[in-house]
């Protein structure tokens, strides 16, 4: 059995260095992490379940089949709603705020969560996830408006993700350090196996959907065409490129061994200002990237200090090792200048 620091025992240690903490925080990110334990197992059992593929499909009962990111907000909801800690929830899933039962009591939290980042991927076995942010309530005890949502990155209480993938692990981060632990299965507890997680400054990785190359920005066409241009271009030292198409899945190789990471503004859809949502995928993923050293930017500004305007709102995002990330910034800068 592992004898290592358990994640529960490692919430309640950072509960009794903050003053004044009641514990509920503490049980809130129980319930979250629980959560996170039965979506993994749903996605570890996906197949067998018949949970795969589309939502049109119909069962021998001729019951209509969920798909699994229906699933896994669910799971979410139901381990959040009951406990009294939230005064609402947002989620990708669900166009507008989830309101806690009225059987249920109000809490002084706000949980906003991507259930399964990385959907599109689950048919193939590759690793999905699922990020989550809690922030606080601007009124404990009242049912959360929409505009409660609305707040910068840098206000965040707690910022994590679940990545499922050889090994389920959990990263969170508090505003001080990332760390990482694995779900012991033996025991169903996570275990602290990577404390103090740092992104690498300096990185030879980067990831980028290259056909979009059309559509960039030039500052972005720019920085990619000088890493592919390797040794023997301006930055003089080869890169590699990955994508997974899995943001929970890239930006933890960029925890691990370093990299960048970009989706950035693009002109395939005008509509559009970036792919990623603000609140429930750039601001959580940005907060875990700045408290591991690394940098996480639109390009033009720094993600945490974006003011929300909505609910779903889209934004360019640029993140990872923090010398390429300021590379790719100023090149942003030097257009805009």
């Amino acid at each position: 059995m592992h004898t290592g620091t358990t994640l529960t025992q490692f919430i309640i240690e950072e509960q009794r260095r903050t003053a004044g903490a009641t514990g509920d925080f503490t049980s809130l990110l129980n319930d979250v992490v629980t959560a996170c334990k039965a979506i993994s197992n749903a996605v570890n059992k996906g197949a067998l379940l018949g949970v795969m593929g589309s939502l049109d499909s119909e069962n021998v009962q001729g019951e209509t089949q969920k798909k699994l990111d229906v699933i896994t907000n669910e799971i979410m909801i139901r381990s959040n709603e009951w406990a009294g800690h939230l005064a609402g929830m947002a989620s990708e899933e669900m166009d507008e705020v989830y309101a806690i039962p009225s059987q249920y009591p109000l809490g002084k939290y706000l949980l906003v969560f991507d259930p399964l980042d990385g959907s599109s991927n689950v048919d193939v076995n590759i690793s999905v996830g699922t990020i989550f942010s809690i922030l606080k309530a601007p009124v404990a005890g009242r049912a959360a408006k929409m505009e409660d949502f609305l707040q910068t990155g840098t206000q965040q209480v707690c910022a994590g993700y679940a990545i499922y993938g050889s090994s389920t692990m959990l990263v969170l981060t508090f505003g001080h350090g990332t760390n990482g632990f694995t779900l012991d299965r033996d025991v169903g507890e996570f275990v602290l196996t990577h404390p103090n997680m740092k992104i690498p400054t300096e990185t030879k990785e980067f990831a980028i959907n290259a056909s979009n190359m059309r559509f960039w920005e030039k500052p972005v066409q720019r920085y990619v065409d000088e890493c592919l241009a390797g040794k023997t271009g301006p930055r003089g030292k080869d890169f590699n490129m990955r994508w997974v198409a899995s943001m929970v899945a890239e930006v933890h190789r960029i925890l691990t061994r370093g990299g960048i990471f970009m989706y950035p503004k693009d002109t395939k859809d005008p509509s559009k200002a970036g792919k990623l949502r603000l609140l429930y995928e750039a601001n959580p993923m940005a907060f875990i990237v700045e408290q591991a050293g690394g940098a996480a930017t639109t390009g033009y500004q720094r993600i945490l200090d974006l003011a929300p305007e909505g609910l779903h709102q889209r934004v360019p995002v640029i993140l990872g090792s923090k010398s390429e990330v300021d590379t790719v910034t100023g090149y942003h800068h030097e257009k805009a200048a």
